[in-house]
Order: C-alpha cells, then structure tokens, then sequence
C-alpha cells in the first residue's frame, strides 16, 4: 500500500515485462517523444533519442561452454536471457546496451530451483573453471553483476529469481525465513497477511531481491534507526565451493566475530546467499508527513541533524537542496525543502510529528501550509518523483545526457565543507568533461546522529559515442573528491566493480588481506563474482 512513507505500490508484473536494456518496468519507460521533449530541457542534448535495439538482431559473442546434461533444464543461452543478464542498471550499462555493446554477455544464464541445484552449479563450474556471477534482479549501479575479465573459460549468470518463497513466519519471535530471490513486492505480499513487513524499501524495491539486498548491504527508503539490511538479519544460510555456512538463529550473540557479518556486503565473492531469517515489524496505521521549506540549506542541514540526534526516529527526513527540491517539483522559489514522515504500528504519531516541527522551526524552516497542519501534498509529489527518477535517467541517457548519481556518508563537522567544496570542484570537472558545468543537485537520503547520507546528481549533455568515457571521468574525479574529504566511497549503493579504486583506499590493509585469505578458503577456484572487492586469481 502507498503512502505518505512508505513509497511502494503493488507488485510488477512477470521478468517478461522487464526492459532488457534499462530500469524496470516495459510500459513505464519514456516514448521517443517523450525522451525528445526531456532533452529540450539540457542545453546541448542529442535532437534525437538513441533507438532501443532488438535482441534478434544484437551480435552477441559466441556460447563458449555448454552445461552438462544433469544441469541442461536448469540452464539457457537464449539471446534475451544472456543480454538480460549482461549488465546491471548504471548508467554506463544502459549507454553500452543502447549501443548493442555486449561483449560481456554470459555464456548460460541458470536459474536453480532449490538450494541443492545452486550446490550442483557451483560444484560443476569450479571444476570447469567456470566463473559464476550470483544474480538477484540485476539493479546493480556499480558494476556488480558484470563479468570483466577473461581468466575463466566461460561465464554463467546465476538467477535466483526463482526461489522466492517465504518459508517460514515465526509470529511469536516476529522473525520469518525468506529465501533469497523474493523480490520486494513478492515478499511483501506473502508477509502482509500475517500483518507484517519487513520494512526495507529501497528505490530498487520492486526489481531487488532479500539476496540482493544481503550481497551488498542494502540501505532501505527510511532515513533513521532501523534502515539497513544488516539491522534486520536473524541468520542467514549461504552456499559457498567449500560448504553450506548457516549461522545460529539468535537475537543477538558476542560469541566472537558476527559469521553473518563476513556474507553481508560480499557482494556474491565468498558465496551464494540462499535464505535468511529476518527481522520483521508490524505493519503501520498510524502515518503522517509534511514538507518544511527553508531559505537556507545550511540552516537546513542544521535542522536535519537536530532531528538526527533528537531521538524522535522519523521514518522519512529527506533533505533536498534547492536545485533538487526545483528537480522534484516541491519548491519554486530556491528554496531548500525537509521532507519529514512519522508512523507507528501501535501509537498516533501527531504529537511526534509536532516535536520534529518545532525543532525545524528553530531552524527557520516554514511548514508548508495545510487543512491539518500535519499533512501535505509536498511529500505526495516528491514520492511521485523519486519513484520516477530511474525512468527519466534512461529517457536523458537516450539523449546522450550524462546524469550520474552517486551517494556517500561522512560526519556532520565534515558536511558543509563535502558540500561546497563537492558542488565547486565536481563543477569544474564536468564543464572540463562536457563543455558546461551542468546541473549538480543533492539530497540527504539518510541520517545518522553523527553524520548524514548526502546523494549527488550531476545532469550535462555529453557527446553522442563518448558517453560512457564522459560519464567514467566525471565519476572517477567524484570519488577523488570523496576521499580528499574523508568520506565514503558509497553508503548504500555496494562497491562492485565501479567503486572498486575508491573502495582499495578505504579499506585497511589488514582487513583487505583477511577478505583475500577468506575468499582463498571459502571459494579456493575463484569462480564467485571475479573482480568484485578484490582482484581475481589466476585460474589454477
């Protein structure tokens, strides 16, 4: 159900009504018209929309290897199965799938149906030496599902899609055991009878699976407390080449290193994640939002971290400054807007909501007039837009408009710096790059006591055949910028294998050779996902 903070309608349709090339749904995607008219709006964009090619007729690379007849009915090298299965959803995959580039396709596309079928492909390609990519609905932004090097004799995308059950709902523990290819809508549905919700939404949510969200260390819609995957994980049961690792169901345990702790975030390199038991809630009936227009984004930042250390907990206080509130439709005169969302499964929420507006009054922030004074249409349409946004990104891709977004975390002593001196340098960047500096808005998407989330997006025209060069120049100057600042290289979108030179300078030394030593133990063929986190190795 749709609301005011909880930003998800009811299910899609089949994996049939899913583009093959770009974000989501068939039938939501722009028409060329449509696409023309958004370039009108980016001085410098293409006059005409790249076509979306036909599968039938892309030149994909030849099948290098064929699966033993044990595993056959599980396998396909139907064109659209591999060109499906080539990319994830960056902007640079939709570029290079537009183009017909799809070298990387893989050689088979399985989709085991049970858990003993997922053993039996491992077993089969580690002595094959085929390498393996867990896939999930492929809304990857980092290069996550995309095989990029040639040490393996071939490569098969492993869809678990299938295996989207709820097997089991604990109602007195509040707990359920999921497996790891629900997609988010599927999921919901099968737990909303029992009047419960996971209540991890995040943009991707329709085309993203549990598993997925587990590989890379999801961050959800709502922007405090509980809003990561990892704060929802019971246990989770994870198939690796040396084994079936099934962590003990607890609610909590200081017995020694967390063993769901070394899964969450591996992005499919040590295993492949099969079920979990989650945490779960009951589900809201108690909701209310409003939006609260500063003139100021710095007084606005200081009225987000009030409320991220006041305790109150919103389920939404989204921050967007003023180029991505005009972006939005929520603000028309420059103006910051603080989009705020209280709910509860037990209490009203009034009185809550009036705590949070009487710290962003003292911040100078204007609720935005209503009937009610606790509800508005502001958030309506924001939630309209953001559910939107993936769809107008293929449209300008299409237009040979570079958009890039990216989202990172640092401290609040830290905020204001990141975010002048982001805007001013990445500005430069983007005009040395497209010939204009472009648009470069951003947003809080979550906030912590000690710090928030910020989200950039960077809109310029590029050059029609240089895009995905433009786009990796912008984006490799972005993560420079990141660390002068001490910042994260990604809060919640995975490192795959876009962020991995961002992600080598973060990491410490010694845990990156503790991820080596675990990745020789638990994957000893280095058939998982090769090239994510750490770098391959030669296939023996």
């Amino acid at each position: 159900m749709a609301d005011s903070t909880t930003p998800y309608p009811s299910p899609p349709g089949s994996s049939a009504d899913r583009s093959w090339w770009g974000w989501g749904a068939v039938d939501k995607a722009l028409s060329d018209a449509e696409c023309a008219a958004l370039g009108q709006l980016v001085p410098g964009a293409a006059d005409t929309p790249l076509p979306v090619p036909d599968v039938s007729g892309l030149a994909l690379p030849e099948v290098r290897v064929e699966p033993p007849h044990s595993l056959a009915s599980l396998m396909s090298a139907e064109p659209l199965d591999r060109a499906s299965h080539t990319y994830g959803k960056a902007y640079r995959d939709v570029i290079r799938a537009l183009d017909g580039d799809l070298a990387a396709a893989p050689d088979q596309v399985a989709r085991p149906r049970t858990e003993r079928h997922v053993v039996d492909i491992l077993d089969w390609a580690a002595d094959a030496g085929v390498a393996v990519i867990p896939y999930g609905a492929g809304s990857s932004v980092v290069g996550g599902v995309e095989c990029r090097t040639d040490l393996h004799r071939g490569v098969v995308s492993m869809d678990l899609s299938a295996l989207d059950r709820v097997l089991e709902i604990d109602r007195v523990s509040r707990a359920a055991r999921i497996q790891a290819g629900a997609l988010g809508p599927g999921l919901e549905a099968q737990l909303r009878p029992h009047g419960l919700t996971l209540r991890h939404f995040p943009q991707s949510f329709e085309f993203s699976t549990l598993g997925g969200w587990l590989a890379t260390r999801a961050g959800g819609h709502y922007a405090t407390l509980y809003t990561h995957i990892d704060d929802l994980v019971e246990s989770m049961r994870v198939v690796t080449p040396a084994g079936v690792n099934e962590s003990l169901r607890l609610p909590g345990s200081g017995a020694g290193p967390s063993p769901d702790r070394l899964f969450l975030g591996s992005e499919g390199t040590l295993g492949v994640i099969t079920e979990a038991w989650m945490r779960l809630q009951e589900r809201p009936r108690h909701k209310a939002s409003v939006t609260v227009l500063f003139d100021d984004v710095h007084a606005a930042m200081d009225a987000v971290r009030a409320v991220a250390q006041s305790g109150l907990h919103p389920a939404n206080c989204r921050l967007l400054d003023p180029g991505e509130a005009g972006l939005a439709g929520v603000a028309r005169n420059g103006e910051s807007v603080l989009v705020l969302g209280v709910e509860s499964a037990h209490f009203p929420v009034d009185g809550r909501m009036a705590e949070l507006l009487t710290l962003a009054r003292d911040h100078g922030g204007s609720p935005t007039p209503t009937e009610t004074g606790i509800a508005d249409t502001g958030a309506d349409t924001w939630r309209t837009a953001f559910l939107r946004m993936p769809y107008l990104r293929d449209a300008l891709a299409r237009m040979s408009v570079v958009t890039e977004t990216f989202e990172t975390a640092c401290t609040w002593a830290r905020t204001p710096e990141l975010y002048e001196n982001l805007r001013r340098q990445l500005a430069g960047v983007v005009k040395e790059v497209t010939g204009t500096a472009g648009t470069i808005n951003c947003r809080f998407t979550h906030v912590y006591p000690d710090g928030p989330a910020p989200y950039f997006t960077v809109i310029a025209p590029g050059r029609r055949g240089s895009e995905v060069a433009m786009w990796d120049e912008i984006k490799s100057a972005a993560m420079e910028i990141l660390h002068d600042h001490g910042a994260t290289v990604t809060h919640h979108h995975a490192v795959g294998r876009d962020h991995r030179p961002g992600y080598d300078r973060q990491r410490p030394e010694p845990f990156a050779l503790a991820l080596r030593a675990a990745k020789r133990a638990l994957d000893p063929a280095g058939i998982l996902n090769p090239g994510v986190l750490i770098d391959p190795a030669p296939v023996g």
